[in-house]
């Protein structure tokens, strides 16, 4: 209906629901490698005696792979080459969780804010980092011969 008066109104209402579909797709697989993450930590620790930081390891691992997966597949639904996107990925990961970090330490040493609250603090600037870096470094289909996908 929009469309047929206004077409600029109506690609910006397009644009705008594609942005809000893949945001809402990055959160679902974060959400999605973020409990299959943990179920990995508890599994190794409860059943296979692994410490802490070992288990803690493999379990970020799995939610990573899981993570460049679904958001290569699913949510951007880019083709581009594996390796050369799995390296953007993997820095994008390694600076959002530094971004996380500093957030975290940050509240507790300098705000004096509770442990558990200043986690959920470094959540936020993790995962806009990470969708950020997803949407506009990671996945972004590259000119192959001059020509764009």
């Amino acid at each position: 209906m929009v469309s047929s008066w206004c077409p600029v109104l109506s690609s910006r209402i397009e644009v705008k629901s594609e942005n809000f579909l893949t945001i809402s797709k990055f959160a679902f697989v974060g959400i999605a490698n973020t409990f299959t993450g943990l179920a990995v930590i508890y599994l190794l620790k409860g059943i296979f005696s692994v410490g802490d930081a070992a288990a803690n390891l493999l379990g970020y691992g799995v939610g990573l792979v899981i993570s460049f997966l679904l958001n290569r597949s699913w949510t951007f639904r880019f083709l581009g080459a594996t390796w050369t996107t799995l390296a953007r990925f993997a820095l994008i990961a390694f600076i959002g969780y530094a971004l996380n970090l500093v957030t975290v330490l940050l509240a507790i040493d300098v705000f004096h804010f509770d442990g558990y609250l200043a986690q959920a603090l470094g959540v936020p600037p993790y995962a806009s980092f990470t969708y950020l870096g997803c949407r506009y470094f990671v996945f972004v289909p590259r000119e192959v011969n001059g020509v764009s996908p």
